[in-house]
């Protein structure tokens, strides 16, 4: 049984290939907290709202929605970070905005996010080799 549970995973893990290995960067922190508020965001949908109406019990809701609307605002900033850090245009922006309000938009766009941060991290790298060949 613990098998299937393992094997499960890294199937959905591959399925929307999104690796869990974040960098000290503005993206990686978007990333970061991008899969905590997606993560939330699911568990207050499916698991808290249908607890608060089938068993009645709405303080999961209370505490499941502030832990949501917590990590909502933390995602805000790393976004807006990402903005003017990497001088992002509107139109990205708002599409990421807008991946935080469509359940599982997050880890959507994490995929995204994770070819971008790779391709920063070779720039940098580049530049670095660079710099260090004109000592």
């Amino acid at each position: 049984m613990k098998r299937n549970t393992v094997f499960s995973f890294i199937k959905i893990h591959k399925y929307l290939k999104m690796s869990l290995q974040f960098t000290n960067s503005p993206i990686g922190r978007l990333r970061m907290m991008g899969i905590a508020e997606g993560i939330s965001y699911v568990v207050l949908l499916f698991i808290a709202m249908p607890v608060k109406y089938m068993a009645g019990n709405p303080e999961v809701v209370w505490y499941v929605g502030w832990v949501h609307g917590l990590l909502f605002m933390f995602y805000i900033l790393a976004l807006i970070s990402v903005k003017i850090n990497l001088e992002w245009k509107f139109k990205k922006t708002v599409i990421a905005f807008l991946a935080s309000l469509i359940p599982f938009g997050t880890f959507i766009l994490d995929k995204s996010l994770r070819k971008e941060e790779i391709k920063a991290q070779a720039q940098k790298i580049v530049q670095q080799s660079k710099i260090a060949e004109t000592f």
